[in-house]
């Protein structure tokens, strides 16, 4: 049984898998998107996500943190000045992971993962959001419309029948 054994130990041992994420992550916030396998995938996304959430804010604590990490000066600066500002408003879900098929090789099952407001694909099309109403204040406002140009069409119809 595999009771909470939430790490996938990616068959490699734990100094060399910690320093396979951290390069990982390195390219990620460098590049944007990677290809990779998709167990490699969805463990660099258990890794990457808690270091942007700490990124959105600017602290040396913080900093130290993700350094320990890390582990590179150069992708740690771009995460704190190109990607915490960009993502500021985000809730979580910073990566998406995108299934491509198989290695021809080895059979073995890659994916693209990137982050999710780089993407220009899918951020191009969509208009922003309106700010919702409220249904009180739209139906106040169609009834008057439907009000007043009901009088005007009686009027018209009642002239059409005085020239006849």
């Amino acid at each position: 049984m595999r009771h909470g054994k939430k790490i996938n130990h990616l068959g490699r041992k734990t100094a060399h898998r910690s320093a396979m994420l951290a390069n990982m992550a390195c390219s990620l916030i460098e590049h944007k998107r990677i290809n990779t396998t998709v167990a490699k995938a969805k463990a660099l996304k258990q890794f990457v996500e808690p270091l942007v959430t700490k990124s959105k804010e600017d602290t040396t604590h913080n900093r130290r943190i993700v350094f320990s990490k890390l582990r590179d000066k150069n992708a740690l600066s771009e995460l704190f000045r190109e990607v915490a500002p960009k993502v500021g408003d985000r809730p979580g879900g910073y990566t998406r992971i995108i299934k491509l098929g198989n290695r021809l090789g080895d059979n073995a099952d890659m994916a693209l993962i990137e982050l999710v407001d780089y993407n220009e694909i899918y951020n191009v099309n969509k208009p922003e959001k309106k700010k919702s109403t409220r249904r009180a204040g739209r139906k106040k406002a169609t009834d008057t419309a439907q009000a007043a140009p009901a009088p005007e069409a009686s009027e018209k119809k009642s002239d059409e029948g005085k020239e006849e």
